[in-house]
C-alpha cells in the first residue's frame, strides 16, 4: 500500500516536471511572437509616417493596383497579429 503511494506521488511529481518544460516552451514561443509582431508594427509605422512627411519614398512598393502605403500598411497590421495571436495565448495559458 505504501509502495504504491510512493509510486503515484513519483509519476505526478514527473508529469508536473513535463508540463512545466512544455509551459516554458509555449511562453518562449509567445514571447517570440510578441517581439516580432512589435517589432513589425513599429517598422510599419514608421515607414507610414516617413511616407507621409515625404522623407521615405513608397512608390516602389506599390503593386499593380494597390498603393506603396497599402503595402507598408500591411507589415504594421500584420506585426499587430501575431501580437495579438502572442498576447492571447500567453494569456489564455496562464
Amino acid at each position: 500500500m505504501i509502495s504504491r503511494f510512493v509510486l503515484q506521488q513519483k509519476l505526478i511529481i514527473n508529469f508536473g516536471n513535463d508540463m512545466s518544460k512544455e509551459r516554458s516552451f509555449l511562453m518562449r514561443g509567445c514571447r517570440i511572437l510578441i517581439y516580432v509582431g512589435n517589432s513589425m508594427t513599429a517598422l510599419g509605422l514608421t515607414a507610414i509616417v516617413l511616407g507621409i512627411l515625404g522623407v521615405f519614398d513608397m512608390e516602389p512598393f506599390s503593386f499593380g493596383l494597390s498603393s506603396g502605403i497599402r503595402m507598408i500598411g500591411s507589415v504594421a497590421i500584420a506585426g499587430c497579429l501575431l501580437s495579438a495571436i502572442g498576447y492571447g495565448i500567453s494569456d489564455y495559458s496562464s
